[in-house]
């Protein structure tokens, strides 16, 4: 196995030192902090009406920003 050294900030050490777990090796944890996880690993995550509230929300958003681009239009 070949290796790498890397300069971090002291900020981003300790970021990363939190994140550890006691047999875990500082590339095990930036693996586990940077693997792509499938969308379907979140289902099921938020209540109902917590996601409801979320695509309300996004709904809103999205009508705001068409508005604000119809009036930006010339």
């Amino acid at each position: 196995m070949s290796v790498r050294t890397l300069t971090v900030t002291e900020e981003a050490y300790r970021q990363l030192r939190s994140h550890k777990g006691a047999s875990e090796s500082f590339s095990d944890v930036v693996l586990r902090l940077t693997r792509t996880r499938p969308l379907s690993d979140f289902a099921g995550i938020l209540s109902h009406d917590t996601a409801g509230a979320l695509r309300k929300a996004v709904e809103e958003d999205r009508r705001r920003r068409r508005r604000l681009e119809n009036e930006d239009a010339p």
